[in-house]
């Protein structure tokens, strides 16, 4: 931990006041960013997708149930793996059950990952988890939104990913996809994000944010080095 200086009550208020100030301008642009986000252009989605889900086949529109605004976690679990990616699961444990609130500011929740839905079952069961998780498997959802390349698309270089090429040892990558649906019925892309950009989306980070020992990550052999699936911490 560092080494933080211990002060008189009136001194850490000042210094607390100071940040606030900052805190509060960070949250000016933050604000001026999101309106920004929300002002981006869209492009129609021509491709009839099809996800298979608990209830069988469903497309890309049907997702969006009553509403006319889809938010999709590209969750990264392949073909044949044994388990879902830690990181994703982590991310996971903050957006659990988060669908019903979303639903009254009219935007539908699910999570699409590009394995088979028997797969996703057995580990949403294991994990205890109850958000909406449907398969792209079979599909190119998922490497339409640069969230998943083959092997041979690895073998041959970089591919994209976080709108430039980078090189990568896994074929399938996490990411938040948003969408749009007029009155028309017609689907639109309107904004997707990648990488650190997911950041401010898991919970349990942004209270960690707040402790005076922050992440603790500097000294590990890589971020994230200390995860573990919730099922598998040692006590």
């Amino acid at each position: 931990m560092p080494d933080h200086k211990v002060v008189s009550r009136n001194a850490w208020l000042a210094a607390r006041k100071e940040l606030l100030a900052e805190e509060k301008e960070f949250m000016a642009r933050r604000d001026a960013l999101n309106a920004k986000r929300r002002a981006l252009p869209r492009v129609k989605v021509d491709e009839d997708y099809i996800f298979q889900g608990p209830d069988g086949e469903v497309t890309l529109a049907g997702l969006f149930g009553d509403n006319s605004q889809l938010i999709v976690q590209h969750f990264m679990y392949g073909d044949g793996w044994k388990e879902g990616c830690p990181s994703c699961s982590f991310w996971a444990d903050g957006y659990d059950g988060i669908d019903v609130h979303l639903a009254h500011r009219d935007a539908a929740f699910v999570t699409v990952s590009n394995a088979p839905l028997a797969q996703l079952e057995a580990y949403k069961t294991r994990m205890g988890w109850r958000f909406n998780w449907v398969s792209c498997f079979g599909s190119r959802f998922n490497h339409d939104y640069h969230v998943s390349c083959t092997p041979q698309e690895l073998e041959k270089g970089p591919v994209e990913y976080n709108y430039r090429q980078s090189t990568f040892s896994s074929t399938e990558l996490p990411g938040v996809s948003v969408f749009a649906r007029d009155s028309a019925g017609d689907v639109y892309h309107t904004y997707s994000c990648y990488s650190r950009g997911l950041d401010n989306l898991n919970v349990a980070y942004q209270y960690i944010d707040l402790l005076p020992k922050g992440r603790d990550e500097d000294g590990l052999p890589h971020t994230m080095a200390w995860l573990r699936r919730h099922d598998q911490y040692d006590d």
